[in-house]
């Protein structure tokens, strides 16, 4: 973990915000020609879960999150986590872009996935968690879940993960998608 000061804190934020924007652009499809068939519908989904991952020098740290995507086959999104570790000593908050990978083909929504992440996560002591963190790192990941469709609109979502500078970890997440 290294201390930020201002101008590195705001140059990651830009950076990463940049590089979110870039990936939306590039993912984007539309229809050119009026007589072109419609693009098949694009699946948005949003979930809230409970995780646990490798967070704290003293074991797992315990926490949840919410993630937003967007995208069939391959979705792109955002996430959100807080974690707390088990003797109140260190808590986390971890900002993630994801770009997600279905693995039954490009149309699919839902089944196996491997999913890569990244972001600035921000560490405090004393469960006193502000922003600017005193203490920070650019955290990177690669997790596998599989999506369980639950009638039109909701599904489950478990899924394992390791990367940087959590080590490993896993979570449930249960949600809606359109």
């Amino acid at each position: 973990m290294a201390a930020l000061n201002n101008g590195n804190f705001s140059r990651r934020i830009l950076l990463s915000l940049g590089f979110f924007v870039f990936l939306t652009v590039i993912s984007g499809t539309g229809q050119i020609f009026a007589l072109d068939a419609a693009a098949p519908r694009e699946d948005l989904w949003v979930c809230p879960g409970a995780e646990i991952a490798m967070f704290s020098f003293s074991g797992a740290a315990y926490g949840g999150g919410m993630t937003l995507g967007y995208g069939n086959g391959a979705a792109i999104g955002i996430k959100a986590a807080y974690f707390l570790d088990a003797l109140g000593n260190i808590s986390t908050l971890e900002l993630n872009f994801l770009l997600r990978f279905y693995l039954l083909g490009a149309a699919s929504i839902s089944g196996p996935y491997i999913q890569l992440s990244g972001g600035p996560t921000y560490f405090s002591k004393d469960s006193d968690l502000s922003l600017p963190s005193e203490f920070g790192a650019i955290s990177a990941g690669l997790s596998f879940g599989w999506r369980f469709l639950i009638g039109r609109f909701l599904f489950i979502d478990p899924v394992i993960r390791g990367g940087y500078p959590y080590l490993v970890g896993g979570g449930l997440f249960a949600g809606i998608h359109l």
